[in-house]
């Protein structure tokens, strides 16, 4: 079943060759979802506004092979309709897979492989499954759901609030993210809200040096956003 058709289209945003980003979905409270154009098979990162134009575009352009969802608060009402319609499966955590349990879902533990050119990584903390995705191509991209994001001063940074599950763990995955990269692996970082804090960019550039300026001790006493 649809969402309403939104009367004036809005297509998604080309940010590199093979790579878009959906406008924002309301229904998950903001997210934008990208989309990746893979040879083996495309790949949505999370859940875009789910009507009949947004199906027409991704058939029109290969489908969908996977659904990757970095987080619960990336779980769609829309999840089993999209998945029915394009047949895709819907690639989620373990600790979170038990949310959906009217979908069939591949669930993995720590890193899985979508494909020799992209895989998940686990990084707990904003939530107990809240992971990322890597697709090597372009220099390396990195797209963070909310593990990641810019805050108002334009940073990049994990960001502490109300519904963060683990903030110590969440720390801890962005130092497993600093020794699982290098700057020649990762160049840029796709996050999935704080969108207008971007401007015109659509995506985070020199990703891993942004990373590697983060202080981590100092980000340990930071107070809850609220």
């Amino acid at each position: 079943m649809f969402q309403k058709t939104a009367r004036f289209f809005k297509p998604p945003q080309q940010l590199l060759e093979g790579l878009f980003a959906f406008p924002p979905n309301q229904d998950t409270l903001g997210l934008t979802t990208y989309f990746i154009l893979e040879k083996t098979g495309n790949i949505l990162v999370d859940c875009p506004n789910w009507n009949q134009q947004v199906e027409d575009f991704l058939q029109q352009h290969g489908g969908v092979r996977y659904l990757f969802i970095t987080h619960r608060g990336c779980i769609s009402k829309s999840v089993k309709s999209l998945q029915n319609a394009l047949k895709c499966s819907v690639v989620l955590q373990e600790q979170e897979a038990y949310l959906l349990p009217e979908i069939t879902v591949t669930s993995f533990k720590e890193e899985i492989l979508l494909s020799s050119d992209i895989k998940g990584i686990w990084t707990p903390g904003y939530s107990p499954g809240s992971s990322c995705l890597y697709w090597s191509l372009h220099g390396g991209i990195l797209f963070t759901g909310r593990h990641l994001l810019f805050d108002s001063s334009g940073n990049l940074t994990p960001l502490r609030s109300a519904k963060t599950f683990h903030w110590s763990r969440q720390l801890n995955s962005v130092q497993v993210l600093l020794n699982h990269f290098t700057y020649s692996s990762l160049t840029y970082i796709c996050p999935g809200a704080n969108m207008k804090f971007m401007l015109e960019k659509g995506l985070i550039d020199r990703a891993y040096e942004q990373l590697s300026n983060l202080n981590l001790e100092n980000l340990r006493k930071t107070p809850i956003r609220r």
